[in-house]
């Protein structure tokens, strides 16, 4: 025997009284140089936003470099190599050889003009020419009037010093162009002499 339906109340069919689900908020992560969200304190030991930074604070890096690592970054200086150069003198100027020889020789004469009258003031001064008098008449039984000083004097002995200078003068400026002017026909045959030039 069916029963009357019960009247519903006018209006829309009740909805079911589900929850809905929450989106749960994760929290972001704390990576380097994330600022605090407004209202929250920052964490011990990061400054706040704003502040300066002090000066001995190491920057907010995601990796931090060993201490080492500057190290290895400063390479030596690397060391330079020496250079060589390997030359060939093929060929020299007779006439700026001349000119070389030429005061070369002039001091040289001068040296020996300065040396022969030096050591004749040396022997002088020592009585060497006393004691070769005094030989020479005891061996030959020469006079007493013997003097080696009269066949060598101060005078003779700068004029023969004087003119040895004069002779190397000439002789040593014309062998040396004479040698300067061989040297180039022989360097034309075999190519002249080599030179190695280092740096220092």
């Amino acid at each position: 025997m069916s029963t009357p339906s019960t009247p519903r109340p006018s209006g829309s069919a009740p909805k079911s009284a589900a929850p809905r689900p929450t989106q749960v908020k994760r929290p972001a992560a704390a990576g380097a140089g994330s600022r605090p969200a407004p209202g929250q304190r920052p964490a011990p030991g990061q400054p706040r936003p704003g502040q300066p930074r002090p000066a001995g604070a190491p920057r907010p890096t995601g990796q931090q470099r060993p201490a080492g690592s500057q190290e290895r970054l400063v390479r030596p200086a690397p060391k330079a190599k020496v250079r060589k150069a390997r030359l060939l003198v093929s060929k020299v100027e007779p006439f700026s050889v001349l000119k070389i020889a030429f005061l070369l020789s002039v001091a040289f004469g001068v040296i020996t003009v300065v040396a022969a009258v030096g050591i004749w003031a040396v022997l002088d001064l020592s009585g060497t020419f006393d004691s070769f008098n005094q030989l020479m008449r005891e061996a030959i039984g020469a006079d007493d009037s013997f003097d080696l000083r009269d066949s060598m004097s101060l005078g003779q002995v700068a004029s023969y010093a004087t003119i040895i200078a004069v002779v190397n003068v000439v002789v040593i400026s014309v062998v040396a162009m004479l040698g300067s002017v061989l040297y180039n026909i022989a360097s034309s045959l075999v190519g002249g002499a080599g030179v190695t030039l280092t740096d220092d």
